[in-house]
């Protein structure tokens, strides 16, 4: 039996990039598998979704934890013996402790062409707004590394996505997660699993 990557997909909301990564498992995700869903929200549908795929799930509360939410985090996934960590509409900035402990193992989609509208306070639907707003005609998603700034990490892939007359933020957002983001994110998951193999 090959070895594969322990992956935790972390999850905040509605799992649509989550179910891209189910769904790519086994066939554009060959070298890792996932084993752990964790959501910092309760009502997150990501749960469901992983669930569904008989994925275990945790579930951390900062509102409950305060300062040892990323303490009980790191808890979890080491407990788990995570090696990849998968960020995929997670609501919530990790500090340097965090990215540190498991530094050139977490990616996260954005879904911008990276460094254009990222950053602190880029995220979900201000993300297409601002580039409608701008008068771009391309955007994209990009997959990083994630490092102490937000959307700072080295780039692992790009796509890009062509804006329309008549977009309005609500369909940009779903053209990008079609054409781009759900692309991306399995093939560099998929990247990312075979270069930890090569230092096993």
């Amino acid at each position: 039996m090959l070895r594969k990557i322990n992956i935790a997909v972390l999850v905040s909301g509605g799992g649509t990039n989550l179910q891209a990564l189910i769904d790519a498992q086994g066939s554009v995700i060959t070298s890792g598998k996932i084993t752990l869903v964790v959501s910092n929200n309760k009502d997150a549908y990501a749960l469901e979704r992983a669930k569904k795929a008989n994925i275990e799930t945790a579930i951390v509360l900062r509102k409950e934890l305060g300062d040892k939410f990323e303490d009980k985090l790191i808890e979890t996934l080491k407990e788990h013996n995570i090696e990849l960590i998968v960020l995929a509409g997670f609501m919530s900035i990790l500090s340097e402790k965090f990215t540190k402990t498991f530094e050139g193992r977490i990616i996260n989609v954005h879904p911008s062409l990276i460094p254009s509208f990222c950053g602190k306070g880029f995220y979900g639907l201000k993300v297409h707004e601002e580039a409608l707003k701008y008068g771009v005609k391309v955007t994209g998603a990009t997959v990083h590394f994630v490092n102490e700034i937000p959307d700072g990490g080295k780039i692992i892939m790009q796509k890009a996505v062509e804006i329309q007359d008549g977009d309005i933020p609500e369909i940009l957002q779903k053209r990008v997660m079609e054409q781009a983001e759900w692309i991306i994110l399995p093939k560099s998951t998929e990247k990312v699993c075979k270069e930890l193999l090569k230092k096993d």
